[in-house]
């Protein structure tokens, strides 16, 4: 075993019957039915007992593979993702698993690069013997990863943290199964908000690599429908520090005039790029996707803006793929909150960033928790042994799934992204908040 892998099962102290719609437990009665027989009495179908049924299942558990982000400068992407997914897995094996079978995952640190990713595949494909991939985080890593998920041939990927094209796209669309909403998806919104607005020379600031490229494409293309072009680029080397100097960017962006500047990186990297326009006294709008990390953005701006007087968060607007954690209205989000609280999930030691605090709750984690209901969803309806083909036709069930965020997913043999909301956020009061007023969210 090489010291960079940790295996990690999210198991309770013991099984206990399932019961509800959900859970499939032991106690569980699959057939639709009863079988008559001599003098009237009916006879129930004995469950399918647990047995080895595909790699990665076992009699006892299912086995789920995960390569992210847990160190370094994106560490908040995976030490969330995987959070919001473990609440919600702690629960479903605290309530007997899915069909007797408690949900295990191997996780694995590749630091968001894409040659320790591609490792991390190998490792979990063919020494871990995981049954499926998800949360992976990262475009310039999922990209190296989706040729491996293809030669392997019947292993799918449910959910992951990136909105690039290539995974929705062929030849690699039918091993993944997308749930967020797109980059192009989210740029086109961005790009008609502030259109509306007056904004007619965008500039984009973006990592330089396959998930910056994929924003900027975004931003072109929702450009070309109205006609002008981006108005200027500039760039940064992924892997950036909040404390860098992005000046030349500045400057670049600042002196062709932009209206607006759409931006394609992480929270470091951008979050420096934020500082670094309102130090320099530049108030011009500065919007960012939801791969960002919002939450952890804020807290550095915030911080930041304690030693210098100065409020970086004036006229910064977010997209998000999914709704706002404070709306307990909605009951997936009651469901989110409830469950982070009750698991407190942390990251294993192997995996800890000790420079990266945790969030109590942030957009990250409620997008992995509900990859990890959508994953269960699959592996429920996957049958009482499921094999890697049972889970992919499972999974193209899902029509009009009910998540409780407001937005039914919906899966297909030819639909394999399932949702398809972007949601626009402010800060206000040191809180992300949904944009009610577009006018008030980019004035200086």
């Amino acid at each position: 075993m090489m010291d960079r892998r940790h295996f990690l099962g999210l198991t309770s102290g013991g099984l206990i019957a399932a019961s509800g719609p959900f859970f499939g437990g032991r106690g569980r009665a699959l057939a639709q039915g009863a079988s008559p027989r001599a003098g009237g009495r009916a006879v129930v179908p004995r469950p399918e007992p647990p047995q080895a049924s595909a790699p990665g299942v076992s009699a006892r558990d299912i086995k789920i593979g995960m390569s992210a982000a847990f160190k370094g400068a994106a560490a908040g992407l995976g030490t969330e993702l995987w959070r919001g997914a473990a609440a919600y897995y702690s629960e479903v094996n605290a309530r007997g698993g899915i069909n007797g079978r408690q949900l295990v995952v191997a996780a694995l640190d590749d630091g968001y690069q894409p040659e320790p990713c591609v490792r991390n595949t190998i490792d979990l494909v063919e020494k871990e013997q995981v049954f499926f991939l998800a949360n992976y985080v990262g475009t310039p890593t999922l990209t190296r990863a989706l040729p491996l998920i293809k030669r392997y041939g019947d292993i799918v990927m449910v959910g992951n943290f990136t909105g690039a094209q290539p995974q929705r796209e062929a030849p690699y669309v039918d091993w993944v199964f997308n749930i967020r909403a797109s980059y192009r998806q989210e740029m086109a919104g961005l790009v008609e908000r502030f259109w509306t607005q007056g904004a007619r020379k965008f500039g984009v600031f973006y990592q330089i690599d396959a998930y910056g490229r994929s924003g900027a494409d975004g931003v072109a293309r929702a450009l070309a429908q109205r006609g002008p072009k981006i108005a200027a680029e500039a760039t940064y080397v992924r892997g950036a520090r909040f404390e860098e100097d992005m000046g030349p960017a500045v400057t670049v962006l600042r002196q062709a005039g932009c209206d607006v500047v759409l931006c394609t990186g992480v929270y470091q990297g951008c979050g420096a790029f934020v500082r670094t326009a309102r130090d320099a006294g530049w108030t011009v709008p500065i919007a960012n996707v939801s791969f960002v990390g919002s939450d952890a953005m804020l807290q550095l701006l915030l911080k930041h803006g304690k030693t210098t007087g100065r409020d970086y968060t004036r006229s910064l607007v977010n997209s998000q793929v999914v709704p706002t954690y404070d709306d307990t209205g909605l009951p997936g989000v009651a469901e989110y909150r409830a469950l982070m609280d009750k698991h407190s999930p942390a990251p294993p030691e192997a995996l800890r960033d000790r420079a990266y605090t945790p969030q109590r709750y942030s957009f990250i984690s409620l997008e992995g928790f509900i990859n990890a209901k959508v994953a269960a969803e699959g592996l429920r309806r996957a049958g009482a042994n499921p094999t890697r083909a049972s889970l992919r036709q499972a999974l193209e069930t899902l029509k009009g799934f009910d998540l409780g965020i407001g937005a039914p997913l919906t899966f297909g043999p030819e639909r394999h992204q399932g949702l398809d909301n972007v949601y626009f956020t402010r800060v206000d009061n040191g809180r992300w908040v949904p944009v009610a007023d577009w006018s008030a969210a980019v004035r200086a």
